[in-house]
This record gives structure tokens, C-alpha cells and sequence, in this order.
């Protein structure tokens, strides 16, 4: 599940590589509702209403079947209320750069390690603007997937949903995942980046002792954008977790 004004091709091009390494695995990329080609309608103003969709999409697509999950940022905070009320289903799960169910974030200043002006001249305002705010190392190569992969989904993501106000009522899930229950055994992989100025890190270090059977990464030299910024050791962390998986 990907992060929040993208859509799945966010995902795609960076986690279909890892299964060259660990084949047998379906893999499922949805768009969140308002991404995507996924619609909303009238009624749909919380992020319980995105979570009852995404689970009435399993019920129909996999049923009756365990299933693992990946988020990133807000489709992190997804799978985790999924995990939540289907623990019994949910084989692993994977967060990076998680969202958390915290009105009050621990966050690092903002930085930025590398700056390419040159690069960064060429592009619209409305891109610079969300490069400049997602990404700390600002380089050719970075920008160049934030334009395949990030850019496609934010030009047809539900702007004027996504821009109302529904996130000052109804972002948090009424449900606060794992509230109830002190470990939860799924092999899980967390990765967090250390100059993360969006969701931060140090909030997510309780997550160590709720999954006993995890590995948990802080990259450093990593915004928000980790995927993009430290692709390789990410594809790595997330090789080892399908395979202990598997």
C-alpha cells in the first residue's frame, strides 16, 4: 500500500526486483480509494471509511486466505489497523516510514544532504515543491525516480478530496491498532529514516517489543522518501523478511 497522494506505480518498480530473488509470492498493488483509479464518493471522510474498503477488497479478492503486507507512510498506518482486526489472517507485515496513531510527532529538523539546482531549476513549481519537501538528497538519479514512479500517481490522485478537510476529523482510526494486545508474533520488518522531518523515527521504537520477532532499521541519510534514497539496503532488509517469510 503506498503512501498518501500517489498511487501503486509508487510501488511497483522497486519491489518487483526483490522477487527475482524470492519468486512464488502474489503480489496484489492496489490505489487507495481517492488514488489512483480507485473512486470515493459523498460519504467517504475517514480513514476507517479507506480501511473498511481495503478490507471488503480482501474479503473478495483473497479469501479466506493468510496474506503478508507492505505499507509506506500512510498505507503503513493502513496495513496496521488491517493487522489489527485481522491478525489471525496476516502472516507478516512490513512497514516503512510508517505513519503512526500519534497527534504528536517526534521529528527531526529538516535537512537536505545533496541539492542539484540545476535539476531542480527544470522542474515546475508544484514538483520542486513536493521534491523539496520528500526528499533531503536531491540529485539526478533521486529525482529521476520521483518523476517515474511518485509523479504518474500524484497527477491523478483525488485532489479535492485529498486537499479537504477530512483528515482534520477523521485521519486517526477509531480503533488505535495494537492498543489491545502487548506482542504481536508475525515476522515483521520497520524501517524508519533518520532525517524523516514527515512521520520521524524515534516515536516508532516501541514497536521493537510489540514485535519480538522483527528487524528494525534506522537509515540514516534517509528521508522520508527511503525507498528512493537508500533503495538497495531497503531491498535487501526486505529480501531477508520475505524469506523469513517463506
Amino acid at each position: 500500500m503506498h503512501s498518501m497522494g500517489t498511487d501503486h506505480r509508487s510501488m511497483v518498480s522497486w519491489i518487483e526486483p526483490i522477487f527475482e530473488k524470492v519468486p512464488d509470492f502474489q503480489r496484489i498493488y492496489i490505489d487507495l480509494p481517492a488514488h489512483g483509479g480507485s473512486v470515493v464518493d459523498e460519504s467517504f471522510n475517514s480513514s476507517d471509511d479507506m480501511l473498511t474498503n481495503i478490507l471488503d477488497f480482501i474479503d473478495k479478492t483473497i479469501p479466506n486466505q493468510l496474506y503478508s503486507l507492505i505499507g509506506l507512510s500512510y498505507g503503513g498506518y493502513l496495513a496496521q489497523g488491517i493487522l489489527h482486526h485481522r491478525r489471525k489472517e496476516v502472516k507478516s507485515i512490513c512497514l516503512l516510514a510508517t505513519a503512526l496513531h500519534l497527534k504528536e510527532r517526534t521529528l527531526p529538523e529538516k535537512v537536505v544532504l545533496l541539492k542539484d539546482e540545476m535539476q531542480l531549476n527544470e522542474l515546475n513549481p508544484d514538483i520542486r515543491t513536493a521534491v523539496e519537501t520528500l526528499l533531503i538528497c536531491q540529485n539526478k538519479m533521486n529525482l529521476g525516480y520521483f518523476l517515474n514512479e511518485i509523479q504518474p500517481g500524484r497527477l491523478v490522485a483525488n485532489k479535492n478530496f485529498l486537499m479537504s478537510n477530512w483528515k482534520e476529523k477523521g485521519y486517526f482510526l477509531a480503533d488505535e491498532p495494537f492498543h489491545d494486545i502487548e506482542l504481536l508474533l508475525q515476522p515483521a520488518l520497520i524501517i524508519v529514516g533518520k532525517q524523516d522531518s514527515i512521520c520521524g523515527y524515534q516515536d516508532h521504537l516501541f514497536l521493537i517489543e510489540k514485535f519480538p520477532n522483527s528487524t528494525f532499521a534506522i537509515l540514516d541519510q534517509a528521508g522520508h522518501m527511503l525507498q528512493i534514497e537508500k533503495r538497495k539496503i531497503v531491498q535487501d532488509l526486505m529480501t531477508d523478511w520475505l524469506l523469513r517469510v517463506s
